[in-house]
C-alpha cells in the first residue's frame, strides 16, 4: 500500500497530468477573433466571397437550392487526398439529384493548381482564406483540422460536419436525396 504522502504526490501528478492535457488540446484549438460567427449545425452558412482557380469570384449563396457538401482540403494533406476519390464518385453519382460537392482548398493556388492538374475532379473548387479568421473556421472548424467537411442543406443551413476523412458510405447518405445525416 502506498503511504498517505505518496498517495498525495500521485494526487497531486495526476492532476497536474489532467490540466496540462487540458492546456494543450485548448491551445490547439482556433482562437476566434471577437465579432467574428463561428457557424454551427443549424446555423444559416455565411455568405462568404471566394475566389476559383481562374480569380473568380463566387459566393456560397450561388449554391441555394442545393445540397451542399462542402469539403476543405489541402494538397499536402494526405487524408484530404486520399478521400478526393470518393468525393469525386459521389459528385458524379448524386450531381444531377440536386446536391454538389464543393472543394475550398486552405493552400497555395500554385500548388492547388498544378495538384489539380494532374488530378482533375468532377466538382469546383474555391480558394478558402488561411489568415485568421480563416475560411474552414468560419464555416466550424474551431481546431482548423483537415480535411473538414461542412453539409449544407438547400437553403444554406448547416446540417451536419466532420472532422476527417469521409467515407463512400457517410457521402451517400449525406448527397443522398431520399436522406439526412
Amino acid at each position: 500500500m502506498l503511504s498517505r504522502g505518496n498517495l498525495l504526490i500521485l494526487l497531486l501528478a495526476l492532476l497536474a497530468a489532467v490540466a496540462g492535457g487540458w492546456l494543450q488540446h485548448r491551445s490547439r484549438l482556433a482562437q476566434v477573433p471577437d465579432g467574428v460567427h463561428v457557424a454551427n449545425v443549424g446555423d444559416l452558412r455565411p455568405d462568404l466571397a471566394l475566389l476559383d482557380l481562374h480569380g473568380k469570384e463566387h459566393r456560397l449563396s450561388e449554391f441555394r437550392g442545393q445540397r451542399v457538401l462542402i469539403n476543405f482540403w489541402a494538397s499536402w494533406c494526405v487524408p484530404c487526398l486520399a478521400e478526393m476519390p470518393a468525393l469525386d464518385a459521389a459528385q458524379r453519382k448524386f450531381g444531377d439529384q440536386g446536391a454538389i460537392v464543393l472543394g475550398i482548398a486552405m493552400d497555395d493556388p500554385s500548388r492547388v493548381q498544378a495538384f489539380l492538374a494532374a488530378h482533375p475532379v468532377a466538382y469546383p473548387v474555391l480558394l478558402g482564406e488561411l489568415d485568421s479568421p480563416s475560411t474552414s473556421l468560419r464555416l466550424g472548424d474551431t481546431e482548423e483540422v483537415l480535411p473538414f467537411s461542412v453539409l449544407l442543406d438547400g437553403q444554406g443551413r448547416v446540417i451536419a460536419s466532420h472532422r476527417g476523412a469521409l467515407d463512400a458510405a457517410q457521402l451517400a447518405r449525406w448527397l443522398s436525396p431520399a436522406t439526412a445525416p
